[in-house]
């Protein structure tokens, strides 16, 4: 167990090993996110504990997080609505953005803001029970925490227009086929396979951590030629750190295990 300062009771975090596991503790609520809750997650991932080099992000009890918690809000203006959504973008490039790979590991209720936190994480393991859906359509409002920007890039623009306009649930294995996760695991080994994954992201080389979590994504939404440049750049600078010496010299040497075709993390499809 360790301590940040400041944190609201709505979020625990506990350190395993170099493996920072980040709780929204809110199970009275399906862990629906207040502002308190989303602000105490930036406080986490701007300054993350000295010596965690990865992530868990889950929720407490049988959900992962059913979105926004629209009884803590107001009647608000329009600007003040801009600032609101504004806000959830920063918590969220936060997360997608920062320093540590980040794996969310959902179940029950992963809907609304909930899929927009659970989108910017990097990596995604999902148990049987999990559902998504964007239910903003049906309330009359729409998303605000960067779904918009996200989901059409993992899903696709139709299928978010469906989901908006028609009120339309995923179950697990629906969002798993549709690309919302990477990882669809047994009931009850979301959190073992969440901490597999997120120690072997902590195994990275740093500089190749640095490239996947900053160069790539920018990579991603450059033009083709720009992108092929700052690819070559990145190549050559992590290919010239000692690190990757390193660890190509114990590739060479036989000292460093090869590509073969067993699964990666037991019981992941």
């Amino acid at each position: 167990m360790t301590s940040v300062a400041g944190l609201p009771a709505s979020v625990r975090v506990e350190v395993d090993g170099e493996v920072l596991v980040v709780l929204v503790d809110r199970p009275h609520k399906r862990n629906a996110i207040d502002d308190e809750t989303i602000l105490g997650l930036e406080r986490v991932f701007l300054d993350p504990p000295d010596g965690v080099r990865a992530a868990v992000l889950a929720g407490v009890g049988d959900h992962f997080c059913a979105g926004l918690d629209l009884s803590s809000l107001g009647e608000t203006s329009v600007i003040e609505g801009v600032h609101h959504s504004r806000m959830w973008h920063r918590v969220t490039q936060a997360i997608q953005l920062g320093r540590l790979p980040v794996v969310s590991v959902l179940k029950g209720a992963v809907i609304g803001g909930g899929l927009e936190l659970a989108s910017a994480t990097h990596l995604r393991v999902a148990e049987p029970s999990a559902f998504y859906a964007l239910p903003e359509g049906q309330r009359g409002i729409f998303v605000g925490g960067g779904a918009s920007v996200r989901l059409p890039r993992l899903i696709g623009v139709a299928r978010m227009t469906d989901l908006m306009l028609t009120g339309r649930v995923y179950d697990a294995a629906e969002g798993h086929a549709a690309g919302l996760t990477q990882y669809l695991v047994a009931e009850g080994e979301g959190m073992t396979t969440g901490l597999e994954l997120a120690r072997r992201a902590a195994s990275v080389a740093p500089v190749t951590l640095f490239a996947v979590l900053q160069a790539l994504p920018r990579i991603a939404d450059a033009g083709p030629q720009e992108g092929y440049l700052l690819e070559s750049l990145m190549a050559a600078v992590a290919q010239g750190s000692d690190e990757a010496k390193e660890r190509m010299q114990a590739f060479l040497a036989g000292r460093a295990a090869k590509v073969t075709d067993t699964p990666a993390v037991g019981g992941a499809r």
